[in-house]
């Protein structure tokens, strides 16, 4: 998963508040918001004042971090998560980030001869854009007669400028978001043009889904979420069988150090890691020893759980963040 969307947290300087609520409403909530408050044990007042707001919205469940005065960031969960309020040196986002699966950034396109609705994920909230003709006409007929052909061939054309529309805003979205895949349906030969008109960027991250319509989008929606969990565990794979290949570093340490180098391509993470590291200012500035700190510049190394600040350095560095059940210990895909 990437993680750009929890870099602007640690553009701030901690400690955090870091609060998960589960699915609980009215007069619960606000029962279980004041037990959490209670546990946030030397946070400032007014970064608690920021955070009751926030914390008795409705939702199946809750993932906030705040400090100093301000939330930082507010996650509702499809599942409510564990009850959970630690104030600490860097957020907690372990969890959010185990239930929130996957970020992967994609395009669901259905495209016909009038053009496409083209729907993407990634970088905020779902969008949807229409892309409506522009050329007409749209339909073939048995007209017959000596003009048929050359009837036939305008609608042909016609079909074909349409694609090039859609193929020049499935590029431009492909560029401001960085998609890593493209989940096609429609009609056959609208098809057809459109993947001939992508750019070779976006061609090569397409992934033809077979059943969709702009009239029907239950079933392309089922066979959307079956692709994407098909790339994703053929993604997580190709990621364990490439860092089994290179030997890749193993443990909190190594990955660590590959991580304040820059070399971290993938962290591929059991789940949770309480075990304590060292950690400075800086987002890379982690390890096992506070020494080891030290003799990169650190004065006064603070002590963080391993999976904070794992997560801190990876989103610092571009890396990306996978949970898998293949790994015992945390380990690294390097970049080179």
């Amino acid at each position: 998963m990437r993680l750009d969307f929890i870099r602007p947290l640690y553009e701030r300087r901690g400690p955090y508040a870091s609060v998960y609520l589960g699915a609980l409403t009215g007069a619960e909530r606000e029962k279980q918001w004041r037990a959490m408050r209670d546990q946030l044990d030397g946070a400032d007042s007014a970064t608690l004042d920021a955070l009751e707001p926030e914390a008795k919205e409705a939702a199946a469940g809750r993932a906030l971090f705040a400090t100093h005065g301000e939330v930082a960031l507010a996650e509702s969960l499809l599942r409510a998560p564990y009850e959970l309020a630690v104030w600490s040196p860097l957020p907690h986002v372990t969890p959010m980030l185990m239930q929130r699966g996957e970020n992967v950034p994609h395009l669901r396109v259905i495209v016909d001869h009038a053009g496409a609705e083209v729907t993407v994920f990634g970088g905020g909230s779902p969008r949807r854009t229409i892309v409506e003709a522009e050329e007409w006409p749209l339909q073939k007929t048995a007209q017959g007669g000596w003009s048929q052909k050359r009837y036939e061939r305008a609608v042909d054309e016609t079909w074909e400028k349409n694609a090039v529309a859609v193929a020049h805003e499935i590029d431009e979205q492909v560029r401001r978001i960085g998609a890593d895949l493209i989940l096609v349906a429609g009609e056959p030969k609208s098809r057809s043009y459109l993947l001939h008109h992508l750019g070779t960027k976006s061609a090569d991250r397409v992934l033809m889904v077979e059943h969709g319509s702009r009239a029907d989008h239950g079933q392309f929606e089922k066979d959307v979420e079956k692709a994407l969990d098909d790339w994703l565990d053929r993604r997580r794979a190709e990621l364990l069988e490439r860092h089994q290949e290179a030997s890749g570093p193993v443990g909190v340490s190594r990955v660590a150090h590959a991580l304040r180098e820059g070399r971290v391509h993938a962290v591929l993470s059991p789940g949770e890691l309480p075990k304590p590291v060292w950690i400075g200012e800086g987002g890379t500035q982690l390890a096992t020893d506070p020494e080891e700190l030290r003799r990169w510049g650190v004065d006064d190394p603070v002590r963080e759980r391993a999976d904070s600040a794992l997560a801190r350095a990876a989103a610092m560095t571009d890396a990306e963040l996978w949970f898998t059940d293949d790994v015992k210990d945390v380990a690294a895909v390097l970049r080179y």
